[in-house]
C-alpha cells in the first residue's frame, strides 16, 4: 500500500500504510500554504478528523486491526480496554472485539443522575487496561481519563491512540505522569507519505515540520 522501505519493521510499515489511509480518506489534512486556525488560537498547517475513520470501512478495518495488533505487541497483559469519550468509544469497541476483551469507557465528567457513573462498563479492581484513544495533542484529556480510572482501583499499562502530532507539551506530560503511550502512526509520517504521493511540495516538509516543534510560534509558509 505503501512506499516503506524494504527493510522497514512491520511497526514502520503499519504507521506508514495508516497515514495514508488517514490522508486518502481527508481525517487529516494538511493545507500549509491556507492553514486552519484551531480553537485554541493555534495556526495550523493540519486538521484531523478522526471521526471520518469510521465510515470508511477499508480505513476503519486497516485502523482497528492496527490497534487490536499494537495492543497485542505493547500491552500483552491488558485485562480490558477503556475508550474516553466520546471519539475513543467506537475505536475501543472495534478494537476489544478483536481481541476477546471487555470494554468499558470513561466519561468526561460524572453522571449527574442515575449512579452518577463516570466510568461505564464494569471495572474490578487491580484489572489492567489500556486506554484507547483517537488522537493526541497535547494529552491533558487522556491523562485525566488515566487519572480517574486509577483512582477507580485500575492499573492503567498506557494508552494506545491512533494519531499524534508529537508535540513537545505532549511527551513532557506523559513523561512527567509516568504513562506509556504507543500510536499507530504519527504527524512526522503522515508529512512523509503526503510528501511521497505529491499532496504536498517536498520542499515544504521542514516547515511542516517546525509546526510540531513550535505550534504556537508557526505562522505559515
Amino acid at each position: 500500500m505503501t512506499n516503506a522501505p524494504a527493510n522497514a519493521t512491520a511497526a514502520e510499515t503499519r504507521a506508514s500504510d495508516v497515514a495514508r489511509a488517514l490522508l486518502d480518506i481527508d481525517a487529516v489534512f494538511l493545507r500549509p500554504r491556507e492553514p486552519f486556525t484551531w480553537a485554541s488560537g493555534i495556526i495550523s498547517p493540519i486538521y484531523t478528523d478522526n471521526r471520518l475513520i469510521l465510515t470508511a470501512p477499508a480505513a476503519r478495518n486497516l485502523v482497528e486491526g492496527g490497534l487490536a495488533e499494537l495492543i497485542r505487541e505493547e500491552f500483552p497483559h491488558a485485562d480490558a480496554l477503556m475508550g474516553t469519550a466520546t471519539a475513543g468509544i467506537a475505536h475501543a469497541a472495534l478494537a476489544a472485539d478483536r481481541l476477546g476483551l471487555p470494554m468499558g469507557y470513561v466519561r468526561s465528567s460524572a453522571k449527574d443522575h442515575g449512579r452518577t457513573n463516570r466510568i461505564e462498563g464494569r471495572l474490578e479492581p487491580g484489572s489492567k487496561v489500556v486506554v484507547v484513544e483517537d488522537l493526541i495533542s497535547t494529552g491533558g484529556s487522556v491523562l485525566e481519563v488515566v487519572r480517574a480510572l486509577e483512582e477507580a482501583g485500575a492499573e492503567v499499562l498506557g494508552v494506545a491512540a491512533i494519531f499524534t502530532y508529537g508535540m513537545d507539551a505532549s511527551r513532557t506530560a506523559f513523561a512527567d505522569a509516568g504513562v506509556e503511550l504507543r500510536t499507530l502512526t504519527t504527524f512526522d509520517d503522515v508529512v512523509a507519505q503526503a510528501a511521497q504521493t505529491g499532496a504536498i511540495e517536498a520542499a515544504d516538509v521542514d516547515g511542516l515540520l517546525d509546526f510540531r516543534r513550535n505550534p504556537r510560534e508557526w505562522k505559515g509558509l
